[in-house]
């Protein structure tokens, strides 16, 4: 039995759940969210309003596709109830964001400010021209907005210039040395 698969998923209050065949749909205060499930997995809500994930044999594929059914239903869970949150740091001289709107105007030593325009579902938070917020429902889509931010100017190992998530440590490098 797979660890994660087997763990029931607790519903709170405000959250509602409902299953159509392979589709689970999750209505919260945050926002609503829906997912196909792979075929052999099923979902089932238990009496108690906490769900399971069921999986039909310990077929390999069926194993892998348990834990993350779970995984994923358990985000959408939570991102309705509470949300994601993602934080980055800039770090460089003369690199900075500015938040012109629900728009990001980011100033990172290349020739021209580059603008970033945030999906639907994701919004943007500033806290200084050096830090910033990528808020959310979807936990997938929360990351893969804040990658992209990041991938505008990767952290450099030699003076550790970038956009970095907040907490995140650069490996440096020594640079060349002088005869």
């Amino acid at each position: 039995m797979s660890r994660i698969g087997k763990l029931p998923i607790t519903v709170p209050s405000g959250v509602d759940v409902s299953i159509d065949g392979q589709t689970v749909t999750v209505n919260g205060p945050k926002g609503k969210l829906q997912q196909n499930i792979s075929e052999p997995i099923r979902v089932e809500q238990d009496s108690d309003g906490s769900l399971l994930v069921k999986r039909p044999d310990d077929e390999r594929a069926n194993r892998s596709l348990h834990g993350l059914s779970r995984s994923l239903i358990n985000n959408m869970v939570v991102g309705v109830s509470q949300g994601f949150q993602k934080d980055l740091e800039i770090q460089g001289v003369g690199y900075r964001v500015v938040q012109k709107g629900q728009k990001l105007e980011f100033s990172l030593g290349y020739s021209h400010p580059v603008v970033m325009e945030p999906p639907e579902g994701i919004e943007f938070a500033t806290d200084g021209p050096a830090k910033l917020s990528v808020k959310g429902v979807d936990k997938q889509l929360v990351g893969e907005v804040a990658a992209r931010i990041r991938k505008l100017r990767l952290p450099e190992p030699y003076n550790g210039k970038g956009v970095r998530y907040a907490g995140e440590k650069i490996r440096r490098k020594v640079g060349k040395t002088g005869k």
